[in-house]
């Protein structure tokens, strides 16, 4: 009978591990077919196909770097705007919020996270696109003259897409902050009001202990605003160009596979959007890996050396004093 249900933890244990191996060939896969469908432009144009700024496909002229500044400059800004409140809402629910308060508060975060992209893009056209038009018109001349704020005040740019993802990345990194924070040992806090320390230095104490994995939560909030297309693609305004104008008109990699994939008549602008796709795919893996890396270290528990024994003499002058 025991070697029985040893057999059966064995076949358990290699049935689940197949399943779990299966999602690591899923994503090697993805990656494999990405690179070979992309083989014609790596092999025509290469590391110019990155750096070039052209897009044209009636001439066959396809430069991706316009794609790439939109992405990181839209997710950047929109990570520095979204990760202090994040991080705000993350320390009041888990330190600071009343007991009755706290579930139904976290229960509309989550939700805010759950909605699906396309509602977050009709916000943004009929709400957020005519605030920021408003915004940008009564900006004064004298900062519309800077390269930060050129351009004309039509609302849809870069403001109103790094706005938007700002907006969807706060419930996802303060969800996983709270988390971080949930996980600090309560004798952290407990050490700290032991030596004298107000509420705020407690927590102080708890950020610091917890700032690993807070890296890690902004991290994963990037990655989510890195792959983010179809309310990205609704606000932005589409047009491939390098400016780091906030009113400018703009474009994404999500955006420009979402808008031009089904107009790509040729292989060789197909096989352009999809090496996109490819960077896109490594770009948001590689984030998302380092953010997981950094969430565990700060899950995984703390091993405290053993003192080293008195040497023998030692331990017989103690005794005998």
């Amino acid at each position: 009978m025991r070697s029985w249900l040893r057999g059966s933890d064995l076949g358990f244990k290699l049935g689940t591990g197949f399943f779990a191996a299966f999602l690591v060939v899923i994503v090697l896969g993805i990656g494999f077919e990405l690179w070979r469908q992309s083989m014609l432009t790596i092999e025509k144009f290469g590391f110019g196909f990155w750096l070039g700024e052209v897009w044209d496909p009636v001439s066959g002229e396809f430069g991706a770097r316009p794609f790439i500044w939109g992405t990181l400059y839209s997710s950047v800004l929109a990570l520095l705007l979204a990760g202090p409140i994040a991080l705000g809402i993350a320390i009041y629910l888990s330190e600071l919020c009343p007991a009755r308060l706290r579930t139904p508060l976290t229960f509309l975060t989550e939700l805010l996270a759950a909605i699906p992209s396309i509602v977050y893009g009709l916000w943004g056209i009929f709400v957020l696109v005519p605030v920021v038009r408003s915004l940008e018109q009564s900006f004064p001349q004298v900062l519309r003259g800077t390269p930060l704020f050129s351009g004309p005040a039509v609302g849809v740019g870069m403001l109103a897409a790094v706005l938007i993802l700002a907006i969807m990345v706060i419930p996802f990194a303060s969800s996983v902050a709270r988390e971080v924070l949930k996980a600090v040992p309560s004798s952290q806090r407990e050490a700290a009001y032991a030596l004298g320390a107000t509420r705020w230095e407690a927590i102080r104490a708890a950020l610091f202990y917890a700032r690993t994995g807070i890296i890690g939560s902004l991290i994963l909030g990037f990655g989510r605003a890195l792959g983010e297309t179809m309310a990205v693609t609704m606000v932005i305004g589409n047009n491939p160009q390098i400016t780091a104008s906030l009113f400018q008109p703009q474009y994404t990699m999500s955006a420009v596979l979402a808008n031009e994939f089904a107009e790509a008549a040729d292989d060789l602008y197909l096989s352009a959007l999809i090496e996109i796709g490819l960077v896109l795919f490594a770009i948001t893996l590689l984030v998302n890996m380092a953010s997981r890396v950094l969430i565990w270290q700060m899950n995984r528990p703390v091993r405290v050396p053993r003192a080293a024994p008195l040497p023998v003499d030692a331990a017989t002058a103690g005794g005998a004093a």
